[in-house]
């Protein structure tokens, strides 16, 4: 149980990162990136969210999707379960940090259609994982979206003050800087 877990981690947060090999969640990656703070932040929100999703929506496939034959209604019930983590977290971040909140922007309320929030449920579904399972690869998802997040925010703060062609300040820089962390991570191939 406890090498499958760790694989399923190292598996999650390396080999198969969501963003840098299955290129999951790349509208926040590149939208909340500017700042590592943001991007902590951001992280932060959406490993709560992954996490939580992924128990509720495990148990909501195993105890009454599959039970009552109602696998079609599978996207439709994940996202409303997503979509109601995002409400929640939305709120206690407005409470506790306004400015997180307003640096966050519109990309807070934008988890909900975060693909790797769904691609995580979904897929964690699919791979036939238990709930400890679920929860496991659910975590380290999540750690693996933040790192990759962390990561391109302070190359991209560090940029700032880079002497870029003009043509590739921004965005340009940043999916360039994005395509050499991809090649980065695919080192990590075969790791398990």
């Amino acid at each position: 149980m406890l090498g499958s877990i760790i694989t399923i981690l190292v598996s999650t947060i390396l080999v198969n990162n969501y963003i840098f090999a299955q290129f999951l969640g790349i509208c926040p990656f590149l939208g909340v990136s500017s700042k590592v703070e943001t991007a902590t932040g951001m992280g932060i929100a959406v490993t709560f969210v992954v996490v939580i999703a992924s128990a509720i929506t495990w148990c909501l496939q195993t105890f009454i999707l599959d039970k009552f034959g109602l696998g079609y209604l599978q996207t439709i019930m994940f996202i409303l379960v997503i979509a109601s983590l995002v409400q929640f977290v939305e709120m206690v971040i407005k409470k506790l940090s306004p400015s997180l909140y307003t640096a966050m922007g519109v990309f807070l309320p934008l988890i909900t259609t975060n693909c790797m929030v769904l691609g995580v449920t979904v897929l964690n579904v699919q791979n036939g994982y238990n709930l400890i399972e679920t929860v496991i690869s659910g975590l380290g998802a999540s750690i693996g979206f933040t790192i990759a997040l962390v990561l391109i925010a302070a190359l991209r703060e560090r940029l700032v003050y880079a002497k870029v062609p003009k043509a590739l300040q921004g965005v340009p820089i940043a999916l360039i800087s994005a395509g050499l962390m991809a090649l980065a991570f695919s080192g990590f191939s075969g790791l398990v």
